[in-house]
């Protein structure tokens, strides 16, 4: 008999036009995959009653560096440049393969917790081969949706992001590839982290292009951000290379030129923005509706939780207003009216989920509530004195809603996050997470006494 789950008397945002909204529908799983999405359903089945819930698609968090849950605002107040120094060249040197699997443990659980139930692990700390296998092995024991994008290491700002002339070890990303990524089919899926031209030589760009693409893994980068990257006109070095295609995800994109936007949509690339980061620490303005307008499909990300929280409720309200604001300053300054291209709450929540999925490659198997697709689906508590009462359900999630009232969350068929509690062993992160902040501070102090 297979293994059913009846999601039951929910009001369902499915994400999917040929599907639609159901004020009150049912959802049903079998053996990890929705099968049905209608008004009523009868199945024998574990029942959950979803009397009072919204439910979704998981949000789709397509640019995170986990492994800096261990020094969570540990640089609330950080510029871009900050950053490079205080994290990259301060902490990074200083991680163990076991800080990086606490930190990737607790993360992990922390993106289940808030809903995001696919994770791109923009992994850029693989000082050792063991870094990779410790980053992949809390992956697999969290049971996240993730791709693991293999990154450099980061034990010398000076080696690493100033025309670095060092590339991402072709031996040990194969040797990852190989052990855990041998079908493109699993839960966990691969990419490469690259660094990109500007930081690294054009023989290490080129090389890295080249070893994506010997293993046929994705590719995602950092381009057109901050005081620095903003000026570096990646793209158009990656167009001289002859290396843009739809392999590559560019993430924050902030200054992108008009002929860079029109080359990235030209090569099928895609795009991930991080708008509290953006914002906040000086990359530039998320670009969500210029992405748009290119004929994009814009993802969200949340980046660093060293500076920002690691929720996708606060990136959809970040993004909402800052564009909204920009359009809104600018009509002001014209005298014009709003554009119909505005962004609204509803395309908020479909950017966060089945866009999301698009960029992270896995749109075929999540993203929305079709029947066919794996079931990744969390349910928003609409009872909670924030979220009621419901007159849109859609701005109701995006607007109103925010970790607290995720009551349910299931991943591939798994139940994750059940009655607002995680299903894991929640102490157990938490503690490896508290010791290794505690073994990493130690030995900045150390380090900065020697």
């Amino acid at each position: 008999m297979p293994d059913r789950i009846l999601l039951r008397a929910g009001h369902v945002l499915s994400m999917d036009p040929a599907v639609g909204d159901l004020p009150q529908g049912d959802v049903l799983i079998e053996d990890g995959k929705i099968t049905a999405v209608e008004p009523d359903i009868s199945a024998d089945a574990e029942v959950l009653d979803m009397t009072g819930r919204i439910v979704i698609p998981g949000f789709v968090d397509t640019h995170r560096h986990t492994w800096e849950a261990s020094i969570r605002n540990v640089a609330p107040d950080a510029t871009l440049d900050d950053y490079f120094v205080d994290i990259l060249d301060s902490f990074a040197p200083l991680y163990t393969p076991e800080d990086v699997y606490a930190a990737n443990l607790a993360g992990s659980l922390e993106c289940l917790n808030a809903g995001i139930t696919t994770l791109v692990d923009w992994s850029h700390i693989n000082n050792t081969p063991a870094h990779p296998d410790a980053a992949i092995q809390a992956l697999t024991e969290t049971g996240i949706r993730a791709q693991y994008a293999y990154g450099s290491a980061n034990t010398s700002l000076a080696d690493y992001w100033f025309d670095s002339k060092i590339a991402i070890p072709g031996d040990d990303v194969r040797r990852i590839r190989t052990a855990y990524f041998s079908s493109d089919d699993g839960l966990l899926t691969m990419g490469l982290a690259t660094r990109g031209p500007g930081f690294c030589t054009n023989d290490v760009v080129t090389a890295e292009w080249a070893l994506a693409r010997e293993l046929g893994i994705p590719i995602t980068v950092h381009v057109a951000m901050g005081r620095l990257a903003g000026r570096f006109g990646m793209v158009k070095q990656l167009q001289g290379l002859g290396l843009l295609g739809p392999d590559t995800t560019y993430v924050h994109c902030c200054y992108f030129s008009e002929e860079e936007w029109q080359l990235v949509a030209d090569s099928g690339g895609t795009v991930s923005i991080a708008p509290q980061v953006e914002e906040q620490m000086g990359h530039g303005w998320p670009p969500v509706m210029k992405a748009i307008e290119y004929g994009l499909r814009p993802s969200l990300s949340i980046d660093v939780v060293t500076t920002v929280p690691g929720d996708m409720f606060t990136q959809i309200r970040a993004a909402f207003g800052a564009e909204r604001a920009r359009v809104n300053a600018d009509c002001w300054k014209a005298n014009l009216p709003v554009p119909e291209t505005m962004l609204t709450a509803r395309q908020m929540l479909e950017i966060a989920t089945r866009n999301g999925a698009h960029v992270a490659g896995v749109e075929d198997r999540t993203g929305s509530l079709t029947p066919g697709k794996r079931a990744d689906v969390v349910a928003i508590d609409a009872t909670a004195l924030n979220v009621a009462p419901v007159h849109d359900a859609a701005a109701a999630v995006t607007l109103s809603a925010d970790v607290s009232n995720v009551d349910t969350v299931i991943v591939d068929g798994v139940i994750h996050k059940r009655a607002g509690r995680l299903v894991a062993d929640v102490d157990r992160a938490r503690r490896l997470v508290q010791e290794s902040r505690d073994r990493l501070l130690a030995a900045k102090e150390a380090k900065s006494a020697a």
